[in-house]
Formats: C-alpha cells, structure tokens, sequence
C-alpha cells in the first residue's frame, strides 16, 4: 500500500478501493493498515468526493524501517531485546547479544531503504 501510495504521490489522494484492486488486497486489509499509518504520520486522509489518502511525506523520508517498525511495533527478534523484564534470564542470557546485534542490523537495513529507492528498483 506505501508504495502504491508512493507511486501516486504527486496525483492526490488515493481511494483505498483503488489500491486494493491495482495491489489484489482485500479492502479490509487495508483500512486496518491506515490507522497506525496515519498514527505514525506516515499517511494523511482527505474526505470529500475527490478524497482518499496519500503520503504524508514525500517518498524520499519514509523508509522501510519506519513503516516496518509502525505497523509491527517493533520487531525485535526476541522480546527481551526491547522489553528485558519479560524474560527472567535476559540478564545472564547467552543468545541475548546474538538476537540484539541481528535485530540491530536489520532495522539499519531497514533503515536505509526509503520508498523513493524501491521505486526506482
């Protein structure tokens, strides 16, 4: 949906319906996806007859990370990464490094791809 979004950015707002058919997703899907987009000011909606949604921000400062990171919130390899309380042996944990320093790289990978550098893919 971002990067149908993407690819429409300088047309105006986009009818969920429309992207639905273009990207063959349900239409529910995608109106549950809007609300922590719109949360995370990812996405901004217009109402009217001429209305629908589009881009907050141009597609070169949203990246995949930031839209990864909204929608999953967070997703840290292993819950005692952002939240070490939950796990009574975070503290002593071996593995735990391990799962931080891939979760780490990941989202710096994440992190660099804007939705700007996937269109042009």
């Amino acid at each position: 949906m971002m990067l149908d979004l993407a690819q429409h950015h300088d047309k105006g707002p986009v009818r969920i319906a429309e992207i639905a058919k273009r990207q063959d997703m349900p239409v529910k899907y995608l109106e549950q996806l809007i609300i922590p987009l719109k949360k995370g000011h990812f996405i901004k909606s217009v109402r009217g007859p001429k209305g629908g949604h589009m881009l907050a921000k141009p597609p070169e400062k949203i990246t995949v990370g930031q839209i990864v990171k909204t929608l999953e919130n967070g997703i840290e390899l292993a819950c005692c990464i952002e939240t070490p309380g939950e796990c009574e042996r975070a503290d002593g944990c071996l593995t735990r490094r391990v799962w931080e320093d891939a979760s780490r790289a990941m989202y710096d990978k994440l992190n660099s791809i804007t939705l700007s550098m996937m269109l042009e893919q």
